[in-house]
């Protein structure tokens, strides 16, 4: 059976999709998917992150069913509806900062970020967004969620001409530090480059709408920046009248260990741009905006057919009710917690273990062929992710130099599936090893 859908797949599919995993699924069950032939696996991927309430939760399947039974479509732009308002009011709530969020939905994290540049566009009259090399905040062709994801291949490749008025910086990808420094010793060379160097050459501060950034850089490899990098970006950009837009969508709704990436570093963003796990894997996606700021966009400027779906919303608003009502937040704290120690003790282990990092139930480690060189090593850790598969474990390659195994477990896992799941990774590695 799985050939079949295999060859089907090959037969009638654009092979421009990608397939990392050849098996085909049929059934989820919170942290395990079920193959066609029967066969069982844990799942660190989420679907990239998205279902962090787990494979077929009882609760959101009730949540959906109840809202199908009243009202499957209509569009927010011609008629109002109860699940996208109260969706809304529930975002802005727990939204990061003070001041109070209009919200705003779309389908996809693409749409998300598309639409919060318009928005910082409009409000600040000005054309530039910044954004960082390595990041990744979509594939929508040509608009600016494309022109601003830093990595050229797969994405970029044969798409120009890109959107203008998109530039990008160096990230402060400590591991992998464009200025050949070492952090803290550096002073953040990456920032005074952006202040000393880029803004004379690229654009000056009163050009620029808006930076862009993943507070955890997701598809490129989990890079946590340092708390005062993002700290200190934020007072320039404050001192010089350009917003921040935090990009949500793949490190958001808990998944850090804070409801919000963005949380762990102290500062409060213009506007956020979320998707992935808000509806567990429904499309959804948004903006929150802070309403001094939302205020200025003009009637018309946003909407669209599909955007907050009245069953995405519905369930949405569960996914909410559960991460509340089972402090969520705290339970990928904890989690991480124990995935990071794991993952430290692999390191002690493999020389081939560049870098551990992450944060909550978000941690990946960086494989290289030695330690001192840095020099990514892509073949073997496609062979730990393959051995691991046929092991039962199935994980997700990322990063720039696809080198990075990044752990994306549902939040909802059980201790002993997740000591599994690792115990099966650490083997995986060993094999691999031996293979090599």
């Amino acid at each position: 059976m799985t050939e079949k859908y295999l060859q089907e797949r090959k037969d009638y599919v654009m092979s421009a999709v990608p397939l990392y995993h050849p098996i085909t699924v049929v059934r989820g069950e919170n942290a395990f998917l079920f193959d066609t032939e029967g066969k069982k696996y844990i799942d660190f991927t989420s679907g990239i992150g998205v279902t962090s309430l787990g494979h077929a939760n009882p609760e959101l399947i009730d949540a959906a069913v109840e809202q199908l039974r009243k009202l499957w479509h209509i569009s927010i732009v011609n008629l109002n509806y109860p699940s996208y308002v109260e969706l809304a009011k529930k975002i802005s709530e727990v939204s990061p900062g003070k001041e109070k969020k209009r919200v705003a939905f779309w389908n996809s994290g693409s749409e998300a970020i598309d639409n919060a540049i318009k928005v910082a566009r409009q409000a600040t009259g000005r054309h530039v967004i910044v954004a960082f090399e390595n990041a990744f905040h979509g594939r929508s062709t040509y608009g600016p969620a494309l022109a601003a994801t830093g990595k050229y291949m797969p994405y970029k490749e044969s798409m120009e001409p890109f959107s203008q008025g998109v530039e990008l910086l160096p990230y402060p990808y400590c591991y992998r530090c464009p200025f050949r420094h070492e952090y803290p010793e550096c002073g953040l060379a990456c920032l005074d480059y952006m202040k000393k160097w880029f803004t004379h050459t690229r654009y000056p501060p009163n050009r620029i709408a808006a930076f862009l950034m993943e507070m955890i850089q997701g598809e490129g490899g989990f890079v946590v920046p340092p708390k005062e990098y993002v700290k200190e970006l934020k007072s320039f950009l404050e001192s010089n009248g350009i917003l921040l837009i935090d990009d949500e969508v793949q490190a958001g709704f808990a998944r850090t260990g804070k409801m919000w990436a963005v949380e762990h570093f102290d500062v409060e963003p213009d506007i956020m741009a979320f998707a992935k796990a808000v509806a567990n894997g429904l499309p959804l996606s948004g903006i929150a905006v802070r309403e001094s700021i939302a205020e200025k966009v003009h009637l018309g400027s946003l909407g669209g057919t599909f955007g907050g779906n009245p069953v995405s919303c519905a369930v949405g608003l569960k996914v909410l009710e559960i991460m509340k009502r089972d402090n969520l937040p705290a339970r990928a704290e904890m989690l991480g917690r124990i995935i990071r120690k794991r993952l430290e003790e692999m390191y002690e282990k493999y020389e081939i273990i560049g870098d551990v990092r992450g944060l909550g139930i978000m941690q990946a480690i960086e494989i290289v062929k030695d330690r001192k060189t840095k020099e990514p090593d892509e073949d073997i850790t496609k062979k730990i992710t393959d051995t691991a598969r046929e092991r039962g474990l199935l994980l997700y390659i990322a990063g720039l130099y696809s080198n990075v195994i990044r752990l994306h477990p549902p939040l909802t896992i059980e201790e002993d599936v997740l000591k599994r799941g690792l115990d099966i990774l650490d083997e995986s590695i060993k094999e691999a090893l031996k293979k090599k």
